[in-house]
């Protein structure tokens, strides 16, 4: 896995193979941050990156100018390894929360201008996220949920939702309050 685009491009993060988490491809992550990039200054935004996993996302989102991001992780192994690597490239402005993201979302105040999460594919309460984020004061106004998703799920009858991307195997539904 390598960062796409900014400060730290093609840095290599190397997860090793007893990493149990699947990371948004790098051309599903580049196309992503080219959608972000025309809408948002990335450098200016408040992130919160759900199911966090290996930090890509986040990642990325620091490569790009971002000091404001959050992480939702809760296997501890992998917010070790978001700790490592965040310190080993000195990246700034990442904090990250080992909980369990519905239980966070239950007592999370801040607000933020993206949220993004990366659910497991198979996990049975997806359909569930979209409703749960926009349910609560999460986003500013103006703000963008996007939630990374396998293509047997559809959300394009969910309040809120505006647009779905599909890269290979990865998609992405956009939404806003």
């Amino acid at each position: 896995m390598r960062i796409v685009g900014g400060e730290h491009k093609g840095r290599i993060i190397a997860v090793g193979r007893d990493f149990d988490a699947r990371p948004t491809t790098d051309f599903a992550r580049e196309a992503l941050f080219n959608i972000l990039s025309n809408h948002f200054d990335i450098a200016a935004v408040s992130f919160l990156d759900l199911f966090s996993g290996s930090g890509s996302i986040s990642f990325e989102c620091c490569s790009r100018g971002c000091r404001d991001i959050d992480l939702v992780e809760n296997n501890h192994h992998f917010v070790q390894f978001i700790g490592r690597e965040a310190a080993r490239m000195n990246m700034k402005g990442i904090h990250t929360v080992r909980m369990d993201v519905f239980r966070f979302l239950g007592v999370c105040r801040k607000q933020y201008d993206l949220v993004f999460a990366d659910p497991p594919y198979d996990m049975k309460n997806v359909a569930e996220l979209p409703d749960a984020v926009l349910g609560k004061e999460l986003l500013r106004a103006g703000g963008w949920f996007i939630l990374e998703h396998s293509g047997k799920h559809r959300f394009d009858k969910v309040p809120g939702f505006f647009d779905e991307r599909k890269y290979g195997n990865v998609h992405f539904s956009f939404f806003r309050k």
